[in-house]
C-alpha cells in the first residue's frame, strides 16, 4: 500500500499561513502538519522527525517553507538542507511571501511578448525580495535588466549581489528616487516589472506613456494605490499607451498553476530544492505543455 503524501509546513510567522495551507490541500497532499513561529535552531528537530519513521519512502515525506518574512524564509531552507546527509533526504520548497512562484510568473508573462535574451528590462523596487528574483531570472534568461532603488547605493549592492551569483548577468544600478532620475531610468526599456510592496506608486502614468519604446508592463502590487499608476490589479494582456500591461491578478493565475504544480513535484522524488530557478523552471514546463 503506498504511503500517504505528508507535507510539513514551516513558517516563520506566529500563524502559518492559510493560503499556503489551502494551495498544499488543493495539490493533493494527503496530510498537512503546519508549524508556525518557527526559528532556525528549531528546523533540524523538525526535519530529522518527518524523514526517520519513512527511510524507505523519502518521497512521500516534503518541506514547505512559507512565511511573510523573506529573508527569515531563505535561513530557514538552509537549515532545512543543512540537516540531510548522505541518501536521507526530502524534497523542499521555498515560497516565503510568496516571492519565487510570484517572480516566476512575472518573468514567464514578460517571456510571451518579448524575446528575454533581447530585451533591456527595468525593474523597479529591485532591491526587494521579490524584486531581486525578478531580476534574478531575467538575468539568467540573458536580459540587460536595470536594476532600480530609490538609493543607488542599495541598487548596486543588488547587482553585485547577483552578480555573484549569475556570472553572465548584465545589470546596470540605476536611481528612482527623483521624477527625473525614474525617467531617465525608464528611457529606451522595452519592459517595466514594479515589485514595490503594498500601496507606494512607483510609476506615474505621464512618464509611462512618454517612453514610446514600452512592449510590456507588469505591476506585481495589489493594494491601492497600485505599483503602475492606470494599470488595474485584473489586467491581463491590456494594450495600454502601445504597451501589454498586466495587473497583480492579472499574473496570480500563473503564479498559481506554478504553486500547485511545484507542489505536486515535490513527491516524485526525495531530493528537488526549489527556489526561484526551478520554480521559474516549473514555470516554463507549464508553459511549454500549455503549446
Amino acid at each position: 500500500m503506498e504511503k500517504q503524501k505528508i507535507l510539513v509546513q514551516l513558517d516563520s510567522d506566529l500563524h502559518a499561513s492559510p493560503f499556503d495551507s489551502v494551495v498544499a490541500i488543493d495539490a493533493g497532499v494527503d496530510q498537512l502538519l503546519p508549524y508556525h513561529a518557527v526559528r532556525p535552531r528549531q528546523v533540524r528537530g523538525l526535519v530529522h522527525d518527518a524523514m526517520f519513521p519513512r527511510t524507505e519512502s523519502l518521497d512521500r515525506t516534503a518541506i514547505f517553507i512559507g512565511g511573510s518574512d523573506v529573508a527569515a524564509g531563505e535561513e530557514l531552507l538552509q537549515q532545512v538542507t543543512d540537516s540531510f546527509f548522505g541518501p536521507i533526504r526530502v524534497s523542499v520548497m521555498m515560497d516565503a511571501n510568496g516571492a519565487n512562484t510570484t517572480a516566476a510568473a512575472a518573468v514567464l508573462a514578460v517571456s510571451r511578448h518579448v524575446d528575454l535574451a533581447q530585451a533591456n528590462c527595468l525593474v523597479l523596487a529591485a532591491t526587494g525580495p521579490v524584486g531581486q528574483r525578478v531580476v534574478r531570472l531575467l538575468a539568467r534568461e540573458k536580459a540587460q535588466v536595470r536594476v532600480a532603488s530609490r538609493k543607488m547605493d542599495r541598487a548596486e549592492r543588488v547587482c553585485q549581489e547577483i552578480q555573484d551569483r549569475v556570472a553572465e548577468a548584465q545589470l546596470t544600478a540605476v536611481q528612482t528616487g527623483e521624477p527625473e532620475d525614474l525617467k531617465a531610468a525608464i528611457d529606451g526599456v522595452d519592459v517595466v516589472v514594479a515589485a514595490g510592496q503594498a500601496s507606494v506608486m512607483l510609476l506615474p502614468e505621464e512618464v509611462r506613456s512618454q517612453c514610446p519604446s514600452l512592449q510590456v508592463v507588469i505591476d506585481l502590487n495589489a493594494v491601492p494605490p497600485l505599483g503602475v499608476e492606470g494599470v488595474e490589479v485584473t489586467a491581463r494582456q491590456e494594450e495600454q499607451h502601445g504597451a501589454i500591461c498586466y495587473g497583480a491578478i492579472g499574473v496570480g493565475g500563473t503564479k498559481m498553476k506554478i504553486h500547485l504544480e511545484a507542489i505536486r513535484k515535490l513527491f516524485t522524488t526525495n531530493d528537488l530544492v526549489l527556489d526561484a530557478e526551478e520554480v521559474f523552471a516549473i514555470g516554463q514546463d507549464l508553459e511549454a505543455d500549455a503549446g
